[in-house]
């Protein structure tokens, strides 16, 4: 297992790292949640900084890395871009409120030794890519890591903890059939970050990935690629569908979640309407985990959620809070597989 390939390399997309790369990250995920529970000491970043820019809100992003920096042996700050000078790509910026990329990448830089940043939607006005472009910025200019905590393409945070999860329960991902599919929500903003890191993910470690969606609900056709890509290098499949009850047959992994419609961006994507995209969603309500929808999965299936949960829209009490439920284990997950990540990055 090579870890010295890791020392200063930004963490943006999974993308970005080879199958044995990710599976290195996995290996130290595992280790530091089996220290963690023996209470063996792991201060890998002693001394070490993590500024943690958030332009959105958090429960267990925000939680998982302030618990994991103490944890390691590091400290985390938390920086609310509304509360300091907002970081803005040129072009965005205005006078006494905000402060260039490049000028906030360079004085963090030199102060720490890690950057994490939470941006997507409202504050890049909706805008495709926007997001994860202001992100490729600070790394031009840090001079140290910078970790995605979600931005509006890529989550390979919430990525990591899904596979780990994945490999807990079920101790492989040779033959496993990994389902994400679209579900219901009445809120039309939320972004398609998680979907395609997961796709990712499951298909860069040789799942058998399905994505089932409504129409009107198709992801980023260079992620898509990507996947296909990956699963001709790793002997898994990919395939999509319209339906959710054919994505559910013979799936082993029932991944639920709702993101938005690409009417919801500002074109060349989108026609940037929130009414179109509410169309959509209400043309779909039918898309929920419940019981019924859960049977048709495999009998000893798991379902998964990055959470919050959007209850009796996307998934009902019975399922999220069921026996086939890991949800609560993902979440968990967070922590040591970004705990892996920065000790990996930031040594």
């Amino acid at each position: 297992m090579k870890t010295d390939t890791f020392r200063g390399r930004n963490y943006l997309t999974l993308l970005d790292y080879t199958r044995e790369e990710i599976e290195t990250i996995l290996s130290v995920a595992f280790d530091l949640k089996r220290r963690r529970a023996t209470g063996e000491p792991h201060r890998l970043l002693d001394t070490k900084t993590l500024f943690m820019v958030f332009y959105n809100q958090s429960l267990r992003t925000r939680n998982s890395f302030e618990a994991g920096m103490t944890q390691l042996g590091g400290h985390a700050h938390f920086l609310d871009s509304n509360k300091i000078y907002s970081p803005a790509m040129e072009g965005r910026e205005v006078a006494y409120s905000t402060e260039r990329v490049s000028d906030v990448a360079r004085t963090l830089g030199r102060m720490g030794d890690g950057i994490a940043i939470r941006c997507y939607g409202d504050p890049v006005d909706w805008v495709y890519g926007d997001a994860h472009e202001m992100m490729r910025e600070f790394t031009r200019w840090a001079g140290i890591p910078i970790i995605n905590m979600e931005c509006d393409k890529y989550h390979p945070c919430q990525a990591m903890a899904d596979i780990m999860t994945v490999k807990e329960k079920m101790n492989t991902f040779k033959g496993v059939n990994f389902t994400m599919s679209w579900a219901y929500s009445p809120s039309v903003e939320k972004p398609r970050a998680v979907p395609q890191s997961a796709i990712i993910a499951a298909s860069a470690v040789g799942m058998n990935v399905t994505l089932a969606h409504p129409e009107g609900m198709e992801l980023d056709p260079e992620v898509i690629e990507a996947c296909k890509k990956n699963a001709g290098a790793t002997g898994g499949s990919f395939r999509m569908t319209n339906s959710f009850e054919e994505g559910l047959k013979g799936a082993h992994v029932v991944y639920p979640k709702a993101w938005c419609s690409t009417e919801l961006f500002k074109p060349p994507v989108g026609s940037g309407s929130v009414e179109k995209a509410k169309e959509i969603n209400d043309k779909n309500k039918s898309w929920i985990c419940d019981e019924e929808h859960m049977a048709m999965a495999e009998k000893n299936a798991i379902y998964m959620h990055c959470l919050p949960c959007d209850r009796g829209y996307e998934v009902t009490d019975g399922v999220v809070d069921g026996p086939q439920s890991v949800a609560f284990d993902e979440a968990e997950n967070r922590l040591h597989a970004q705990k892996a990540v920065m000790s990996l990055l930031m040594r």
